[in-house]
């Protein structure tokens, strides 16, 4: 694995992702933002969890795709249409439905989420980047 997980001391305490990734390798995966759709673009889900998850497994398609996998993940971004923290259960509830079916860890690498007003298609409720840096 390239990828270390920490939480120092004096940083906000939580468990469901680690604040700091140390990485080493020899190459950076920079992945676009994945959303809930199929290759063809079909739409997966119309909930926030259901999204979460399946822009999740697109997360590791991708990176997988490129030879690495969910532990090679040292950062996930996600932008959220109309945020508001009482949608964080939905929003842990679908990274939690990845973490059993995709492999991701507990924790998970560093998160930041973004409240935006819309994404490219109305009927989106998450995208999410990812950074990876692979042997």
């Amino acid at each position: 694995m390239t990828v270390h997980l920490s939480h120092p001391d004096g940083l906000l305490e939580q468990t469901d992702y680690a604040p700091v990734a140390l990485a080493t390798g020899t190459r950076l995966l920079l992945l676009a933002g994945q959303v809930a759709v199929t290759s063809a673009g079909a739409p997966t889900s119309t909930d926030l969890a259901g999204q979460v998850h399946s822009a999740l497994r697109n997360v590791a398609t991708g990176v997988r795709g490129a030879g690495g996998d969910v532990g090679d993940i040292a950062r996930l971004t996600f932008y959220v249409v109309d945020w508001t923290p009482e949608r964080a259960d939905d929003l842990w509830a679908g990274t939690a439905r990845a973490q059993e079916s995709e492999g991701f860890g507990s924790p998970l690498p560093p998160i930041t989420v973004i409240g935006v007003q819309s994404l490219w298609a109305p009927a989106l409720l998450v995208e999410i980047e990812a950074t990876a840096v692979l042997d």
